[in-house]
């Protein structure tokens, strides 16, 4: 009996084991080994990166506004009596002088990371910007006296230098070939607090909260004192710059974005080698496009960006690019929206011949541009970039034309520089509410130019009533399209 009992026994013995497994992974007791896969240890990471990690000091000289009248004697008094500090005032200050020393500074910190063992640190412009003094501390308590090689406020990236050999660097990795998901880990100095570390994932790329570069948002736990400091990958590569955060109090919550270290390294190379980024220019006041108006005009799919404005004199000017045009395409480069546009125009150098592929009037066309240099690149702090202008509200669709058009003088089209065109008169009714008004000249309908009133008229009288006829229109120096539904019987 026994030998028959025995199998038996060890078939219960592995069934109940199973069901302990079963029980324990039910309740989240997986298997250490799991553990270790799923949770990074960040601790080796801290050692290899941790001492290339700087924090950064500043202080302004505080200057009293010129027009602010003296406190007089007996308000001084006041204070003082009542044990009260006199506003603007230092202890120790003799009564009726001045400060014994230079007076009060504004005082911030920041972050940074080492790129060459020479002494040359990345940070933040936004962390340097306007300081009198700079002052760097190594993870081995020296403090080192900064020089400020240049600050780009456009990119928000600033490059300072300390006088020392032999320093520890970091190791630049790729942030193109960062994915959406995947564990970052910060080191900075939040609130004054140095060599503070954080970790989180990535949680989108490309996004367009920075001026001329997408940034990498990601999770990481990021406060006032953070910005400057390396964004850090698995491999222990830096592939951002912390530098912006969302939030609603003033402290983080749960959003952090950084510029990829791709484009701050760029910046960096052209600061170190001449204390200032040069920018291509156009001279474009671009716009993203619609699907109703990309539907219209025969684009298809909203992707490119339309131009509002060309500026007089402007490299796009004398190209020969028009308002109504949209850029699909730099270089070959595609581009999605007006962001990429201003994007890809800044990074081509002044002087280079660049191809534009442009759609207008339902057909496609390569313009050959001369870039320009951006002239405010040149002022420091400068936050100018195409299309910085305030864009006017666009108009709405409307369900009737409701308009009285003439022809242009020769006077008018010379001073506009225009070939062709007819003027708005009178606008009533569902036109008016669209937002067309006198004044507005009317160059195109239905992607077919408008050489004049008996041309307009006939167009007008051939559009498909069925569907909306989209207007290409200029007020003033900014062109736009205006869709116009068909009156309803």
């Amino acid at each position: 009996m026994h030998a028959v009992n025995r199998p038996s026994s060890s078939r219960q013995r592995l069934l109940l084991s199973g069901a302990a497994l079963a029980l324990a992974l039910a309740f989240g007791a997986a298997p250490s080994v799991a553990q270790s896969r799923e949770l990074p240890d960040f601790s080796e990471l801290v050692e290899r990166v941790g001492p290339a990690v700087v924090n950064i000091r500043t202080a302004e000289k505080v200057k009293p506004a010129e027009n602010q009248a003296q406190m007089d004697e007996q308000m001084q008094e006041f204070f003082r009596r009542f044990g009260i500090p006199v506003p603007n005032q230092r202890r120790g200050a003799p009564r009726g002088g001045t400060p014994d020393d230079d007076g009060p500074m504004r005082r911030g910190v920041g972050s940074g990371f080492i790129l060459s063992a020479d002494g040359y640190v990345l940070t933040n412009a936004h962390v340097v910007q306007g300081a009198d003094e700079v002052i760097v501390t190594l993870t081995d308590k020296r403090e080192l006296k900064a020089k400020l090689i240049g600050a780009d406020q456009r990119s928000d990236v600033a490059v300072v230098k300390v006088e020392a050999a032999g320093l520890p660097v970091v190791k630049v990795g790729d942030s193109n070939k960062a994915k959406v998901g995947e564990w970052v880990m910060a080191i900075g100095s939040p609130f004054g607090l140095e060599n503070t570390v954080t970790a989180g994932i990535i949680s989108a790329k490309q996004r367009d909260t920075g001026e001329l570069l997408p940034l990498i948002q990601t999770d990481v736990a990021i406060n006032p004192g953070n910005s400057g400091g390396p964004l850090v990958n698995m491999r222990g590569e830096v592939i951002g710059i912390n530098s912006q955060i969302y939030s609603q109090n003033g402290g983080y919550m749960g959003i952090s974005f950084a510029i990829p270290i791709a484009d701050a390294i760029r910046v960096a190379d052209e600061l170190r080698a001449g204390g200032r980024v040069v920018r291509g220019y156009l001279g474009v006041l671009p716009d993203d496009i619609t699907k109703e108006i990309a539907e219209a005009i025969g684009l298809g799919k909203p992707q490119g960006a339309v131009i509002r404005s060309v500026i007089a004199g402007s490299p796009a000017e004398k190209a020969g690019l028009e308002g109504g045009d949209v850029v699909t395409k730099v270089d070959g480069k595609t581009v999605e929206k007006a962001a990429d546009l201003r994007r890809l125009v800044a990074n081509v150098k002044p002087g280079a011949k660049t191809t534009l592929t442009v759609f207008r009037r339902g057909a496609s066309k390569d313009i050959v541009v001369t870039i320009g240099e951006d002239e405010r690149s040149k002022k420091p702090g400068s936050s100018g970039d195409e299309g910085s202008q305030d864009a006017p509200p666009a108009a709405a669709p409307s369900a009737a034309l409701g308009l009285k058009v003439s022809e242009l003088t020769d006077a008018q089209r010379k001073e506009l520089k225009l070939k062709a065109g007819v003027k708005v008169d009178n606008s009533t009714g569902a036109a008016a509410r669209a937002g067309l008004r006198e004044g507005d000249i009317i160059l195109a309908i239905d992607n077919v130019e408008v050489t004049s009133v008996k041309a307009f008229q006939a167009q007008i009288a051939k559009a498909d009533k069925s569907k909306a006829m989209n207007l290409l229109v200029r007020r003033e120096d900014i062109t736009s399209f205006v869709l116009l539904k068909p009156v309803k019987p």
